[in-house]
């Protein structure tokens, strides 16, 4: 046996068919997880582009807090539905074909967005947006894990999160630019107002994905659900250069052991309807929004004009914050296949409590001032301003390194092959209705209760969510999703090691 070899056995992917390819053609794989990561850029570009937008929006179309809430929210509700249904979609015309739809869907929205007349129009363009984002991010992880290698699959499935973060990075940067040269989000600019522009960037993107999806190979374990054999080796032998394919496919088609197509009642358990590991992808979902991650990504900017900051000085720290969530992702991507997935979520649990009280103590210290206008804000003198931001800054440090790429990871390799894209897509779909739940309550939170108490609520959710990972998370580390899949629902029911 070679060193190489005895390499990939201490893995454990030689003993289960010779999964891993060779060393020095891993360059094919990671270009390929790189081409399905671009519809997480979308979900990022998304989450981040009405950030510049919504004061503008808000101004142009005289909205009140609500209805803004609604607006930048509203889109999260196409995203759920878009993440429920692209497992089927998935599972029936297949992974790239269901990301070209994604595409398209975002393409038009874009465009749509940018033309909007009205808030309802606005609002519309944002759902069918909002769909395209959620099939993106069911499709991308999905995609990504049944291609990957156990050896590197952690890193390659944290470009998921990895491409996220440089779409909000963009999406800032872009908002900030065109601000800055009409002079205002809401000013003029080549015609339109500046807020429809930082919209309608999001063509470029979209028509990316689209192209890159037809490009790419299908997924051979899709191929082998539907028993087309033959494609599937030839992506493993000519896509995935696997040195053992006919027994690859072997192991797939006994972890799928069903003669009828998968749906979704494969779910279907003895615990409240669903099995144990869905239940445990449900609540990973729903900790991962309901900690107030994207109230910095979508509000960030309108936020800290609210505690005293200029607008050049928010979109220039909220492209700081961005550019720091993409460096300390490629930490979490370096370290996720050589700590473990497991101890990074709950050091991450455990720095974003740390940030959201730092941020929570900082904003009891809030002063009201008069607007002038019948309205009141809050401001924060010294040094409290410089602790919120501080405070919030470790926050996205935690999440970056942590619970942002990781989730993903989980999401993509925990579930059984036979249902691997109904429970991610079930999963998902919690993820943006959590994420809808936080930013459409945001805006009203924040003037009618108090910015303290909004994020002593997230500061809690982050400590909930560091028990919940105690408990509940077993380590994927190391092993094929074919043997995961043979144990996955016991181990997650009772949060016990694999014997």
């Amino acid at each position: 046996m070679s060193s190489q070899d005895a390499r990939q056995g201490r893995g454990g992917d030689a003993a289960r068919g010779g999964e891993a390819p060779l060393e020095e053609h891993h360059g094919k794989v990671i270009a390929l997880a790189v081409a399905a990561a671009v519809g997480g850029f979308l979900f990022g570009f998304d989450s981040s582009v009405i950030n510049g937008a919504v004061d503008a929006v808000g101004e142009q179309f005289g909205l009140d807090a609500i209805v803004v809430g609604v607006v930048v929210a509203v889109a999260l509700v196409g995203a759920a539905a878009g993440a429920w249904f692209a497992g089927t979609l998935a599972d029936r015309i297949g992974r790239t074909r269901a990301m070209v739809v994604a595409a398209f869907l975002f393409t038009i929205s874009s465009i749509g967005s940018g033309f909007a007349f009205a808030a309802w129009d606005l609002a519309l363009w944002r759902v069918i947006g909002g769909a395209g984002i959620g099939m993106a991010s069911v499709l991308a992880p999905a995609y990504i894990a049944e291609i990957s290698p156990s050896a590197i699959r952690g890193r390659l499935a944290s470009f998921q999160q990895l491409a996220i973060t440089l779409g909000i990075f963009t999406a800032l940067l872009s908002n900030a630019f065109l601000a800055g040269q009409a002079g205002g989000a809401g000013a003029d600019l080549w015609g339109l107002e500046a807020w429809r522009w930082m919209l309608l960037a999001g063509v470029v993107p979209s028509v990316v994905y689209g192209v890159l999806a037809l490009l790419i190979p299908e997924s051979p374990r899709y191929l082998v659900s539907r028993g087309r054999t033959q494609e599937a080796l030839r992506v493993f032998r000519d896509k995935l250069d696997l040195r053992r394919p006919d027994a690859m496919v072997a192991e797939i088609r006994k972890s799928l052991q069903r003669d009828d197509r998968p749906s979704m009642r494969d779910l279907r358990g003895p615990r409240f309807g669903l099995q144990p590991v869905v239940w445990v992808g449900i609540i990973l979902s729903a900790l991962q929004q309901l900690v107030g991650i994207n109230v910095i990504f979508y509000y960030s900017t309108t936020l800290w004009q609210s505690v005293g900051f200029a607008e050049s000085d928010s979109f220039s720290i909220s492209v700081g914050t961005a550019v720091l969530n993409v460096l300390v992702t490629l930490v979490a991507v370096a370290f996720v296949d050589k700590v473990g997935r497991k101890p990074l979520l709950l050091a991450g649990s455990a720095g974003m409590a740390l940030g959201l009280g730092a941020v929570t103590v900082a904003f009891t210290q809030a002063q009201l001032v008069d607007a002038g206008d019948g309205t009141t804000t809050a401001t924060l003198g010294s040094p409290w301003g410089v602790i919120a931001l501080v405070g919030a800054n470790l926050f996205v440090v935690a999440f970056g390194a942590s619970w942002g790429p990781v989730v993903w990871v989980l999401l993509g390799e925990m579930f059984p092959n036979r249902i691997r894209a109904a429970g991610l897509a079930v999963a998902a779909a919690m993820q943006w209705v959590a994420n809808f739940a936080v930013t459409v309550s945001f805006p009203v939170m924040s003037q009618d209760v108090s910015l303290w108490a909004t994020y002593l609520m997230y500061t809690v959710f982050a400590v909930i969510s560091f028990f919940f990972v105690k408990i509940k998370i077993t380590e994927t580390k190391g092993k094929s999703l074919e043997e995961m899949g043979q144990d996955a629902p016991a181990a997650a029911t009772a949060g016990e090691p694999r014997r």
